[in-house]
């Protein structure tokens, strides 16, 4: 306190006080903590200019290295690339959430975990139940949905509270932005693995139902009336089988029907653009005539670069500062 019995104040573009000052930081704003501490980091590295570009240098070069290395992996050994990625997907933000204690974040990847891991325990269950694939798709297209919707959620958010809309309802522009934020990663994270695990069931299954193989001709005939997506008949009466479900179905240009739900299934979770059963050329426009869907299409590819930020550029930061420590840059 100064003698007339104010606190002393640290402004924002105020210098930061002699070395020989103690300042109580536990005392200061946050924007006040945060500017100490910002000019602090700056007195730390003063003079390190010439180690600071060095550092910038091995970051743009490791990081032209690895996506380099990753492309020719990805396009040499898919398979193993895939399992690789999806590992990595599942464990790396498992691993930074319980260093940083984010409960939340982890008993939702439980939560998804368990019931994920059933559905694909029943996709890779020999000989393949016929209501399985059915459930395969429902609940990889459910979460699709859902990641897409936050997806959505969260970039509105942003978007109006840097229009200044949180203002409106009293609101804290940081409230607005980490909720905005947060679903949003929710959303792509989630998105991206139920993506490349529907992708690995759908395999799984169309391998056991018979029709679909990955390199050559159909394994068996398809009988008329026969989803070869899913192995049930197309429109079965309930009169003859209490089971059976209607539904729409839908014709490819080559002339193979299927139903609607396992088509759409197949092309936009499975990521399938090939008829199940000849491999002909799937045409989505004509599929996707209402514009409102066409976006899901969007959302897929961007699903896939995500994949790349999440799973790989933590390992790539994290060799990076491995290479810094060893040759002893700060």
């Amino acid at each position: 306190m100064d003698h007339h019995g104010h606190k002393h104040e640290i402004r924002l573009h105020d210098p930061l006080p002699h070395s020989n000052t103690t300042v109580d930081i536990s005392k200061l704003s946050p924007e006040e903590k945060w500017r100490v501490e910002h000019q602090q980091m700056h007195e730390k590295h003063r003079g390190h200019e010439a180690m600071h570009a060095e550092m910038v240098l091995i970051l743009i070069l490791s990081i032209f290295v690895a996506q380099v290395a990753l492309v020719q992996w990805k396009k040499l050994h898919f398979r193993s690339y895939q399992l690789a990625t999806l590992v990595a997907m599942m464990l790396i933000p498992v691993g930074i959430s319980l260093s940083h204690q984010w409960w939340r974040f982890i008993i939702s990847w439980l939560i998804f975990s368990l019931i994920t891991g059933f559905v694909t325990f029943r996709a890779t269950r020999q000989p393949l139940d016929g209501s399985t694939p059915r459930l395969v798709y429902k609940w990889f297209y459910l979460l699709y949905k859902i990641s897409y919707g936050l997806g959505i959620v969260g970039y509105i958010a942003v978007m109006l509270t840097l229009l200044g809309m949180n203002v409106l309802f009293r609101a804290k522009p940081t409230t607005w932005m980490d909720f905005g934020f947060l679903c949003l990663y929710y959303g792509l994270y989630y998105g991206v693995v139920s993506r490349d695990l529907a992708e690995i069931c759908t395999d799984k299954m169309a391998a056991k139902v018979g029709y679909y193989t990955t390199t050559g001709l159909p394994a068996r005939h398809l009988e008329a009336g026969i989803c070869s997506v899913c192995g049930n008949q197309l429109l079965v009466s309930p009169q003859n089988n209490d089971e059976a479900i209607i539904e729409q179905t839908f014709q490819l240009g080559c002339g193979h029907v299927f139903h609607e739900f396992c088509i759409r299934g197949w092309c936009i979770v499975g990521k399938k653009q090939t008829c199940p059963y000849c491999r002909e050329k799937v045409d989505l426009k004509r599929m996707f005539k209402n514009p409102w869907e066409k976006p899901h299409l969007l959302y897929g590819q961007l699903l896939d670069w995500i994949r790349y930020m999440v799973a790989w550029q933590p390992v790539i930061i994290a060799a990076v500062q491995g290479i810094n420590y060893l040759l002893g840059l700060e």
